[in-house]
């Protein structure tokens, strides 16, 4: 049967998202190796994923390492330079999904203030008829927890949702509930995936 729903995860799906690489850029790779051997930034990520508040746990954080407090700092000021630019042909494929009639659902793993700033840059964001953000949840994928918000709240059985995620574990967790699911590893790969399930016709995925 087709799927009657399809749920987009954002980072790395829908937009690029590369700290390492933005550190790299700025600061030089010698600096953002000892930056990140000495700070969890992806374990503050996380802090903000689950709806702590951006700028007081990143402000935390410099007080905790003023060595690097300037470079800390950036996380919050320039976080949009980190997860840029977008992914065009996925882009394209909600757009032609949104077209099609076909429900589309964003489950994200993102905090409450670094979502507003996406929106904002990214307008195609709003094309989603529904929105599940860990920030708002508190719970981030995989928990189970934020699997079982996006059922309820949308009203579709696991069985009628289809699923691209980049990260394995989230696509697993989904998998055990009778989501169907796609590995996202490339624009293409999701493109296939859409025309295999009769939702997308080959000329609307291009």
């Amino acid at each position: 049967m087709t799927p009657k729903a399809v749920v987009f995860d954002i980072g790395r799906v829908l937009i690029e998202y590369d700290p390492e690489r933005f550190y790299d850029r700025v600061i030089g790779p010698e600096r953002r190796a000892a930056l990140f051997g000495a700070v969890d930034l992806h374990g503050i990520n996380l802090r903000v994923d689950r709806g702590e508040p951006l700028h007081d746990t990143i402000d935390e954080a410099v007080r905790a390492h003023p060595e690097f407090g300037q470079d800390i700092a950036m996380w919050a000021e320039r976080w949009i330079e980190m997860a840029s630019p977008a992914i065009p042909q996925s882009v394209r494929l909600l757009e032609a999904l949104k077209a099609r009639g076909v429900p589309v659902l964003a489950l994200t793993n993102f905090g409450a203030e670094t979502f507003e700033m996406a929106r904002r840059h990214y307008p195609f964001l709003d094309l989603f008829d529904q929105r599940y953000v860990s920030a708002d949840l508190k719970e981030i994928k995989p928990d189970p927890g934020i699997y079982a918000a996006l059922e309820r709240g949308s009203g579709f059985a696991p069985q009628d949702l289809l699923f691209t995620d980049d990260k394995p574990e989230n696509i697993e967790a989904a998998g055990q509930r009778g989501w169907r699911v796609h590995l996202f590893e490339h624009p293409q790969g999701w493109a296939e995936c859409l025309i295999g399930h009769g939702l997308l016709s080959e000329e609307e995925t291009i």
